[in-house]
């Protein structure tokens, strides 16, 4: 606690990680650094996802004001918040995870 408040349930980190927690949404907000898609290509792209749970994704994504529609492409992009998150924090946890890929694999394989 190095200002010496406690971590709360309601504390910024929370609220910065729960952006985040959901499996796909962080993967979502990667392949929309590159631009708008239609939901038909971010299915293609974001390899795995099933299309109810991109629809899901997409849901929480907007509805946290991180991607909104496009009306005239019947698609979707980031905002401005997503792309400071995708930009910023989202993009510096793959660097992360990229250059710890060996060490987290070794960790789990133990």
């Amino acid at each position: 606690m190095p200002d010496g408040r406690p971590f709360t349930a309601d504390c910024h980190v929370r609220l910065g990680v729960q952006l985040i927690a959901h499996t796909w949404d962080a993967v979502v907000l990667t392949r929309l650094r590159d631009g708008p898609a239609r939901r038909r290509e971010l299915l293609r792209d974001v390899g795995g996802v099933s299309d109810k749970v991109l629809h899901e994704s997409l849901a929480r994504l907007c509805a946290h004001g991180l991607v909104e529609a496009v009306p005239d492409r019947a698609g979707f992009r980031l905002t401005g918040l997503g792309t400071s998150l995708a930009h910023g924090p989202v993009l510096e946890l793959a660097r992360w995870a990229e250059e710890h890929a060996a060490e987290l694999d070794a960790a789990a394989a133990s």
